[in-house]
């Protein structure tokens, strides 16, 4: 193995530190790294999935997440959207209000992403799993009163277990399928039996169509600055795909970058294009949690990703004392905001 920027690039496919099926066995403990003025986020207490950053440096997070055999600190209290300015010193997160006609008691959000129209209206796309099923949730973010504003909630079959959405239009997007199947058991035996069967599909109101598959869990998503390439994490292939974008929305792979933890979330970097991912080194404690010790959080960035040689750094490790499974990392203005699968959300300067 190599090792680049205190992290490491493995030279090719591995299972070491998955946490499910035969590959339980894995996992890694972190080192620690720590940075400087870190708090944690006021107003957030049950998980963080996902953040999304303004150009304005508002930021959305998704929270209270429940999933199957996870670790929930507020099971009775459905998900919701935070929002969190961050050009604000140590602000607080408070809740989005939700247009009348939603069904709020059975939101349970997972990735999220924003588009800006040309008119400056900003749309949020939701990953949702109201009583364990998958939808696509699409609001206008009302910013005059702190509110999102239902527009249209997007079923299909192609849809079946929606991980993460990257927004490319008011109603486009593309989206992770991090299990071919929706049916619980079924969903096990997939991934026991490393089928390999996830996808990428992109969506329009004109059509829906696969445009990428054979990963082995597609989880995180996002674009470039650019808009020229499409970022794919697969989680438990411990691999980030970068797939080119072409006109007619299909994707094509460009290059693999393999590494030793389990990728979740991916953001990027609008000023520089570096990816930001939140990782898993020990994703087993998810599954069988412990108080008395938790799973770790790990953040890495991914400088130069389209080069021969990128080079890829740990800015953020912690044991679970401070912060529990970090599934996020996003930045703005020089600060980096983390959040957790079921924790609370971590803000730094950098």
């Amino acid at each position: 193995m190599l090792a680049w920027g205190g992290h490491q690039l493995l030279p090719g496919p591995s299972s070491a530190g998955s946490c499910t099926g035969n590959r339980l066995k894995a996992s890694r403990e972190v080192e620690p790294v720590d940075l400087p003025n870190c708090h944690l986020v006021r107003g957030v207490e049950s998980g963080s999935e996902d953040i999304d950053i303004l150009p304005s440096g508002l930021a959305f997070l998704s929270v209270g997440l429940k999933v199957p055999g996870i670790q929930c600190f507020a099971p009775e209290k459905p998900g919701g959207i935070l929002l969190l300015d961050l050009n604000q010193d140590k602000p607080r997160a408070l809740e989005l209000r939700v247009s009348r006609g939603f069904d709020l008691t059975s939101f349970n959000p997972h990735g999220i992403s924003t588009f800006i129209d040309e008119d400056g209206a900003v749309y949020l796309f939701v990953a949702n799993h109201p009583e364990f099923k998958s939808t696509v949730e699409i609001f206008r973010f009302e910013e005059e009163d702190n509110s999102l504003l239902h527009l249209k909630t997007v079923r299909h079959e192609l849809l079946p277990s929606v991980n993460d959405v990257v927004a490319v239009g008011p109603e486009h997007f593309y989206a992770t399928n991090s299990h071919y199947f929706s049916d619980l058991f079924l969903k096990y035996l997939e991934v026991y039996l490393n089928l390999r069967w996830t996808n990428v599909i992109y969506y329009s109101p004109e059509g829906v169509r696969v445009v990428a598959d054979g990963f082995d869990s597609a989880n995180g998503i996002t674009m470039s600055p650019d808009e020229k390439y499409v970022y794919v994490a697969d989680s438990f292939a411990h691999e980030i795909h970068v797939m080119e974008k072409h006109a007619n929305r299909s994707l094509t792979q460009v290059k693999v970058l393999h590494l030793d933890t389990v990728v979740d979330n991916l953001s990027i970097d609008p000023s520089t294009g570096d990816l930001w991912v939140g990782c898993h080194p020990n994703c087993l404690k998810l599954i069988i949690y412990d108080a008395s010790n938790p799973p770790a959080s790990e953040v890495l960035r991914i400088q130069n990703v389209l080069s021969e040689a990128p080079a890829v750094t740990t800015v953020y490790a912690n044991n679970g004392s401070v912060l529990q499974g970090s599934t996020v990392a996003s930045v703005y203005g020089g600060q980096l905001l983390i959040g957790t699968l079921f924790h609370r959300a971590l803000q730094c300067q950098l």
